[in-house]
């Protein structure tokens, strides 16, 4: 059998198991989350949300959510290794204007503790 018969094999068995992959993963909501920020953003928006009545005079629950799930972490003034539940600080715009929200991802509930805007 000639390298060119190997690669052609090849080629027809990897393009079969991609056939089937997206025949099993088709309109099922799987995703990749390999990178410890979207496994944290994963995780903070899979868990019910707690909200500070205080909080909700600033901003509306469909927006924090919408907030949470396209922001980034900022790790640097995270404080993820506090016991019982780690704080993070989600950036994100709103209204064209810089917004951080701090959250608090115990292991059954998330907990919005503060919304600041930056200017």
């Amino acid at each position: 059998m000639t390298l060119i018969q190997r690669i052609g094999y090849y080629l027809g068995g990897f393009s079969i198991g991609l056939i089937i992959l997206a025949f099993f993963f088709n309109g099922k909501k799987t995703s990749c989350a390999y990178g410890p920020e979207a496994r944290v953003l994963k995780a903070i928006t899979t868990k019910p949300l707690n909200y500070s009545p205080l909080l909700l005079d600033k901003i509306d629950s469909a927006t924090v959510k919408k907030l949470l799930k396209t922001g980034a972490i900022a790790f640097s003034k995270s404080d993820t290794r506090k016991k019982p539940c780690g704080i993070y600080v989600v950036e994100n715009e709103w209204q064209d204007k810089p917004i951080e929200l701090s959250v608090e991802n115990c292991d059954s509930l998330v907990k919005i503790l503060d919304v600041t805007f930056k200017e």
